[in-house]
């Protein structure tokens, strides 16, 4: 029987999007407060500190995004899990696996 789960989804990879509008590549200057040993080590190894910054922000958005979209939806997951708990699927009888 399957089942919608209230499970933590994984945070879809961060990509960046095909067309990007004007306000999308405008940016924004801000400070941030690293350790400096991880700083060190990003520069001798070449990391973009900027990119590198920017693409944990995305993923942590993506994250938070995701958590506040199940909690808001939790009713109704837990809801559709015990009619087809109680019910079976649909259409089930349909299935051709």
């Amino acid at each position: 029987m399957t089942q919608l789960t209230s499970a933590t989804p994984k945070a879809p990879t961060a990509r960046p999007p095909k067309r990007q509008s004007s306000a999308a590549l405008r940016r924004r200057s801000t400070n941030v407060t690293l350790a400096v040993a991880l700083v060190d080590e990003a520069k001798a190894l070449g990391v973009n500190l900027s990119q590198a910054a920017e693409a944990g922000v995305v993923d942590a958005v993506a994250r938070k995004r995701a958590e506040v979209w199940l909690a808001e939806n939790r009713d109704a997951l837990e809801s559709s899990n015990a009619f087809v708990e109680a019910h079976g699927l649909p259409l089930a009888q349909y299935r051709n696996f």
